[in-house]
């Protein structure tokens, strides 16, 4: 699978942490404060939008009082603690990025998430010292799908995008590796389960655990 990649670049929710399932939680505490409850097509509608995107989307759409600052910063708030305590990686994550480090690999991520919780979920893994620079839409123009959250990771580490391989498990993040001209792997993940086969249409590989790759039972799928 990486035959000709000479960097990995990550996604982090639902990808390499299994955290999707708490912002289903936050969104509805955080609306329901200004008695609203989130819309069937929230999760869709704000899929890959940057951190900072998502909270102007918010402003916007839900009439919130709040600054956009004050927005982020409470969603930081409010999820801190779990990214930082709860929020485990996925299957066989710790073992691959272990893998990874051991063979000098450049390592980064390049997230719709803040700083602040993906930092917090690396450290609560152990798994910080893995990685080269992390990097997130809040730092380029525009958020998934477009491709500059991913062209902005490859810049810093230093390598050409073509020889980038991404793991993501949405299709716009997909879309937005795809349209920087890398591969990607779609890690499998029960809150996108009912986009599974758009994934796979986008994908180039599939898994349901990073073990796959090291024993080499991981999908072809183009």
């Amino acid at each position: 699978m990486l035959e000709q990649a000479e960097a990995v670049i990550f996604d982090l929710d639902g990808t390499l942490m299994d955290s999707m399932w708490l912002w289903t939680d936050i969104d509805l505490e955080f609306l329901n404060r200004y008695g609203q409850i989130p819309p069937e097509d929230l999760s869709v509608t704000i899929e890959g939008m940057g951190f900072t995107e998502t909270a102007e989307y918010f402003k916007e759409r839900f009439c919130i009082p709040c600054s956009v600052d004050e927005i982020k910063q409470e969603w930081n708030r409010m999820a801190f603690q779990k990214y930082a305590s709860e929020v485990p990686l996925k299957p066989g994550a710790s073992n691959f990025l272990h893998y990874l480090k051991r063979l000098a690999f450049p390592v980064a991520i390049a997230s719709s998430n803040s700083h602040e919780l993906i930092r917090a979920s690396l450290k609560n893994n152990q798994v910080e010292d893995c990685f080269s620079c992390i990097v997130t839409s809040c730092d380029v123009a525009k958020g998934k799908p477009a491709p500059d959250v991913y062209l902005y990771a490859a810049e810093k580490l230093g390598i050409s995008p073509d020889r980038c391989f991404v793991f993501e498990d949405v299709p716009m993040g997909i879309l937005a590796a795809k349209n920087a001209g890398m591969r990607v792997c779609a890690m499998e993940d029960d809150f996108s389960a009912c986009r599974k086969e758009e994934v796979r249409r986008l994908a180039d590989y599939y898994i349901r655990s990073y073990d796959e790759i090291l024993d080499g039972s991981y999908e072809v799928l183009h």
